[in-house]
């Protein structure tokens, strides 16, 4: 029975009690590395190993789930960098935003925003996450991007301090206003770390998106071969990378921006806060951001005066717009009752949206780069 027809059969949709009980903990709960991360997602749901896989292969199979990976730390293994791109029409708008998914292979998550009154920043409505390999600069990159797409400036945001990094739209939905950890989340710095070639092996075997076919007990074994060492040798390495601090979570990362085959939507409203806070709180800010668990990410960037010199920024998700506007009210109220004066926030909410993963690999930015040169405003 192929993956298709098993999801015809086995209910898919992230709201069925059974599917709901497993998101829970599979979306964001698996941190760092394990052997057999569908056992620790049984042992917490209280379901049997043979449901979570049959479950979570049904619902890859429809495509609830759009992708089952290990996630990286990426910011440790390349540089990156949120952009924010002003394009000269609408027109434009639409076609850089299919330009960068489609053809850029270092961008990542892919926005189109708008903000609900004018303010500083609100011309830039592409929004991209970029990586680009190690030695090299993003700024290389977006001015060939900006070459070939003609754009009329962009900003580059790169993080110099990271404070929370997750996903768990499931489990966020009936989560209380305000609700957050006892202790500020803990600052995870950006620095790129060196890798043996067979770590470099390993990873790139490890990193790469399940098929519902690889959803078996033993998802690893099938990697290990890949990258040509034992099952005990591949998870021996990998254990060493949560060390090096390179490992992110186990994840099962839902469709949230397209509704699934029967019209049900994860979540409605992408929310990026930006606040402003005295220069020398910013990582104090963080994760104070950080620690609200409502946040899946929280970043300390420098917007400079183009974003009204916003230095906090964070994603919330959410099926209620009002709903995303009073946790931010939560949070504004916690910074401002421990002594740390918001001087300016804003939020850009998310329209189109694509996410993929980011290559990392220099042969194919090299090939990338080769392809494009001499190139412009291609779209």
């Amino acid at each position: 029975m192929t993956a298709t027809e098993n999801s015809t059969l086995v209910p898919t949709e992230h709201t069925d009690p059974i599917n709901a009980e497993i998101l829970a903990v599979s979306e964001d709960q698996i941190k760092g590395f394990h052997k057999h991360p569908f056992q620790f997602v049984a042992e917490k749901s209280g379901l049997p190993l043979e449901t979570v896989l049959e479950r979570v292969r049904a619902m890859l199979g429809a495509g609830v789930i759009r992708r089952v990976r290990q996630t990286l730390l990426a910011n440790k293994l390349a540089d990156g960098g949120l952009v924010a791109w002003k394009m000269p029409s609408v027109d434009k708008l639409d076609a850089a935003f299919d330009f960068m998914f489609k053809e850029d292979p270092f961008s990542g998550h892919v926005v189109l925003r708008s903000t609900d009154r004018e303010v500083s920043g609100s011309d830039f409505k592409l929004w991209t996450t970029v990586k680009v390999p190690q030695g090299k600069e993003i700024s290389e990159h977006c001015d060939a991007l900006k070459r070939l797409v003609g754009a009329e400036e962009y900003i580059i945001m790169q993080p110099k301090g990271i404070f929370a990094l997750g996903v768990g739209h499931v489990r966020r939905k009936t989560m209380e206003i305000g609700s957050k950890a006892d202790e500020p989340a803990e600052m995870i710095t950006p620095d790129i770390v060196d890798l043996t070639q067979e770590e470099w092996d390993v990873l790139i075997a490890m990193k790469r998106d399940f098929k519902p076919e690889e959803i078996v007990p033993e998802i690893w074994a099938a990697r290990a071969k890949e990258a040509g060492v034992s099952l005990d040798r591949f998870c021996e390495v990998a254990r060493g990378f949560e060390t090096k601090g390179i490992l992110g979570r186990f994840s099962t990362f839902l469709e949230h921006v397209k509704p699934s085959q029967t019209g049900v939507r994860v979540t409605r409203f992408n929310a990026l806060f930006h606040w402003r806070v005295e220069e020398g709180m910013q990582a104090r800010a963080g994760s104070e951001v950080g620690r609200h668990d409502i946040m899946t990410h929280a970043y300390w960037r420098e917007g400079g005066p183009r974003f009204a010199n916003a230095n906090i920024m964070g994603v919330v998700h959410g099926t209620d717009k009002q709903r995303v506007l009073e946790h931010k009210a939560a949070i504004d109220r916690h910074l401002e009752s421990i002594g740390i004066p918001v001087l300016y926030t804003n939020v850009f909410w998310g329209g189109r949206s694509e996410i993929k993963p980011s290559e990392i690999s220099p042969k194919v930015y090299a090939e990338w780069h080769a392809k494009w040169a001499g190139k412009a405003n291609v779209i």
